[in-house]
């Protein structure tokens, strides 16, 4: 079950694709990625040291880099794909016209 949240400030159409952006969902900082026509939300601090993934990149294949070791995480299913076993949680998303929306458990 969700409590789902529009975020403020910021839009679908005016996101810019492929670029990491943090924002702050009812104290709980959320990184947001959009490729194509689909947005991603996850935690924005890395599962195993808590580096802030907004700083990192993404790879080649549209994965996100963590800046401090360079794990690597799937944005749509928050696997580590790099091989140390780590999960980056995700949070689903919900887009009405532009306004988006993210659900955040119960």
């Amino acid at each position: 079950m969700y409590s789902w949240k529009k975020l403020e400030a910021i839009s679908f159409a005016s996101f810019p694709e492929n670029t990491l952006k943090e924002t702050i969902v009812e104290n709980k900082r959320i990184g947001l990625l959009k490729k194509g026509d689909k947005l991603y939300a996850f935690t924005a601090l890395c599962p195993h040291a808590g580096a802030p993934l907004c700083e990192g990149w993404l790879d080649p294949q549209g994965r996100i880099v963590c800046p401090d070791h360079k794990y690597r995480y799937d944005p749509t299913n928050g696997r580590n794909t790099s091989g140390e076993g780590y999960k980056l949680f995700t949070y689903p998303i919900e887009i009405k016209g532009d306004e988006i929306f993210i659900g955040l458990l119960l």
